[in-house]
């Protein structure tokens, strides 16, 4: 039987067959089926996007104008409005991921993943494509809060390089924690069940962090949680690639190790759940499509 050679990262050699390369080119296309039946459900049901949207945009005017207001009163809320953005950005994408939880909590109760068990494709296609359709949402999601984000006030102080390198670690944090919901969609027994659960847990560890205001105004128990919060990290790293200061104006002298390097620590966590939670998604599907 004939190989094929390729090489990894590192330079060393993978011996695949044609049958392993089919395998994988399979499950690439299988997955990318998926999640165009996602994103078509979108278009014929563009009531789905209209309300992903519309909070976010809702979020941000509240935030920008009735909190801004308070805690910037000096300069009428510009310069809290810019501070505030990259952590609406962080907190939105990550609700965003509660939407593969509820899809796949729906799926396999009106008997969709049932369907799909009976076709020829690739088992990790479901849980693949349904992630990858929330990045191309999130996608979405960030173009419509920047453009609200720049009327309100908020502008990318660094170059367009480093604002690419923002959004994309906004993209993918968001597509690590949708495997989290992807796990718990397949253990939760309804959709519903998914939203109040993920509104309980999400809510609270995106506000104990420095997504609205400064850490330095926190008692010094919340404030050492949210210093070590990812998704404090996550939107420290977003904040420092968009230019956008910190009002607290503290120097990284006086930072937490997680604060001070946001990129990095972000990226580690990214691995950690994904080599967590990919194989218990997959462990999950399988028990949840074998009952």
């Amino acid at each position: 039987m004939s190989e094929q050679t390729v090489r990894s990262r590192g330079g060393s050699r993978l011996d695949l067959t044609p049958q392993q390369l089919a395998g994988w080119r399979g499950a690439f296309v299988d997955s990318a089926t998926v999640a165009k039946r996602n994103l078509i459900k979108i278009k014929r049901v563009p009531e789905i996007l209209v309300g992903t949207t519309v909070a976010p945009i809702m979020f941000i005017l509240l935030f920008a104008y009735v909190f801004g207001g308070a805690i910037d009163p000096s300069g009428g809320g510009a310069g809290y409005r810019e501070f505030l953005i990259a952590g609406i950005f962080a907190q939105n994408v990550i609700f965003g991921s509660t939407t593969t939880g509820a899809a796949l909590a729906q799926d396999i109760q009106s008997g969709v993943i049932d369907r799909l068990r009976t076709l020829p494709m690739s088992p990790s296609a479901v849980l693949a494509g349904r992630t990858l359709a929330d990045v191309l949402n999130n996608v979405i999601l960030l173009a419509v809060m920047s453009l609200t984000g720049l009327l309100v006030g908020w502008r990318i102080r660094n170059g367009v390089l480093d604002a690419v390198i923002g959004f994309g670690l906004l993209l993918l944090f968001a597509y690590a924690f949708s495997w989290i919901m992807a796990y718990v969609g397949m253990l939760a027994p309804s959709p519903e069940v998914i939203q109040q659960v993920s509104f309980v847990v999400i809510f609270p560890v995106t506000f104990i962090a420095n997504t609205f205001v400064p850490l330095a105004g926190l008692p010094s128990f919340l404030r050492t949680i949210a210093e070590w919060n990812p998704v404090s990290s996550i939107t420290q790293a977003a904040r420092d690639r968009f230019g956008n200061p910190d009002p607290a104006g503290l120097r990284v002298e006086d930072l937490p190790w997680s604060l001070a390097n946001p990129e990095l620590y972000t990226l580690i966590w990214i691995v950690i759940i994904l080599a967590v939670f990919v194989p218990l998604a997959r462990m999950q599907y399988r028990r949840a499509t074998s009952r």
